[in-house]
């Protein structure tokens, strides 16, 4: 164990020191990184992955593989180095998303896994430093709550009047590969590390027993993808909108990004329009991706949104599971206010609802105890400033659901109201609380 945290300690320096280098020169080019894929950060990315999670085509475990774990991991470095391996395609599994259609997923083999992560650290080390800051989506240190507080600063702190909520039409899909590699090597010219990133993309995926090539995009679920969608959308969406936008237009403007969701910012009218109807649907179809224009909109908001508004009523967009809206503080001043959007409601509902249907049989303590753990998981998320309402109405909505599908056990276990009151003071369901204060940075 303590030549195992050694070389752990070796490696994440080794990692550490290229990510001081990338930061400290930005214009550093690495030439020199793919010997890192050794059987130290092999052996570390294997003792680092999830052995509960789904497995590949091939069905091997972790701990299957751990059974000639040393073995394998200097086969698996030997392969690497000589450049003999090659990924094999992904298991495609699909699970429901809230408008009730499916996500496709790519689950790999755990070998490659183990691959993906070892080329994610690497990869991240050197274009991490170089993300700004209004980028969030899958990010060490950053999270759906530090975008929200980001976008509410933009808006209650910068003279914002307009939003254009942007929707790009399946980003992870449509990633063309050429501008995806060409991205890339902007700041990675190793070119066995570009060959590995090419065959993990071109890997394929085998749905039931169809084999698909992969063409374009980065799969879902593969644990490489995040990283490589990030530089996508760094060099597509961030740096230009810094260098030709925020520069350029005599308004203020910002842009908030998590993952393909994004959220513009606008000072004036005609600036928001010219972005959402010319300048962004021209940038994106030069890399091959579009908006979806059913799902952008650009609408008028912020401290004065209300007084320019026809008829007082302001528009509200959706972010991050939130609905934004104008609202007021208690002595009057301007706030950017949220609550649960109502679709992620409405499916969260629906998915406490299926849960305790499906699981009415337990023991209520037992019972009550794990719909106390979703409970708290809604409210770590959701349980930001200005929400409490929409937390409370969730715990109603829970306690409805509980006392409907335990009167649905038998008739000899049913409970009146009054028996079901009782019981819930015996065995109270966790109460709402706000965990996140929007205005603390």
């Amino acid at each position: 164990m303590e030549r195992t945290n050694k070389t752990a300690n070796i490696m994440e320096t080794k990692l550490a020191r290229i990510a001081q280098i990338s930061r400290e020169k930005p214009k550093e080019v690495f030439t020199s990184v793919y010997h890192l894929l050794n059987e130290e950060l092999l052996m570390i990315c294997h003792n680092e992955l999830d052995g509960k999670k789904a497995t590949g085509l091939d069905g091997i475990t972790k701990a299957e593989y751990e059974e000639n774990l040393e073995e394998n991991i200097k086969e698996l470095a030997k392969e690497i180095q000589n450049m003999s391996f090659v990924p094999s395609p992904a298991k495609r599994i699909y699970i429901p998303k809230i408008n009730g259609k499916l996500r496709g997923l790519a689950i790999a083999n755990y070998e490659d896994k183990i691959v993906q992560l070892a080329m994610k650290k690497i990869i991240e080390a050197i274009y991490e430093p170089k993300f700004p800051n209004c980028m969030f989506g899958f990010r060490p240190h950053k999270s759906c709550h530090d975008a929200l507080k980001a976008l509410n600063r933009n808006i209650e702190n910068g003279k914002v009047s307009y939003i254009v909520d942007a929707d790009i039409k399946g980003y992870f899909d449509h990633i063309d590969h050429n501008w995806l590699i060409r991205c890339v090597e902007q700041h990675i010219k190793d070119p066995r590390i570009i060959r590995m990133i090419k065959r993990f993309l071109k890997a394929g995926i085998v749905e039931k027993t169809q084999r698909i090539e992969t063409k374009e995009g980065t799969p879902q679920g593969s644990i490489l993808s995040p990283i490589l969608a990030n530089i996508y959308m760094y060099y597509v969406i961030a740096l230009w909108f810094e260098k030709k936008i925020t520069a350029n237009f005599k308004g203020e403007s910002y842009v908030t990004i998590y993952a393909d969701d994004t959220v513009f910012c606008f000072q004036y009218k005609q600036e928001a329009e010219m972005f959402m109807k010319e300048l962004l649907p021209k940038r994106l179809g030069k890399f091959g991706v579009e908006l979806a224009e059913d799902k952008t909109k650009m609408i008028l908001f912020g401290r004065f949104a209300k007084e320019r508004a026809r008829g007082g009523k302001v528009e509200t967009f959706d972010f991050l599971g939130f609905t934004h809206y104008c609202g007021k503080s208690k002595i009057g001043k301007f706030r950017v206010k949220r609550k649960t959007a109502k679709k992620k409601f409405s499916a969260k509902v629906r998915e406490m609802k299926i849960w305790i249907r499906d699981h009415r049989y337990l023991k209520v303590t037992e019972m009550i105890r794990q719909i106390n753990i979703k409970l708290r998981g809604h409210y770590q998320y959701y349980g930001i400033t200005d929400n409490g309402y929409s937390l409370k109405l969730f715990m109603r909505c829970t306690n409805k659901l509980l006392w409907k599908w335990l009167n649905r056990r038998s008739e000899r276990k049913s409970y009146t109201s009054e028996e079901f009151k009782e019981m819930i003071k015996q065995n109270p369901l966790l109460e709402p609380k706000i965990y996140v204060n929007i205005y603390d940075v």
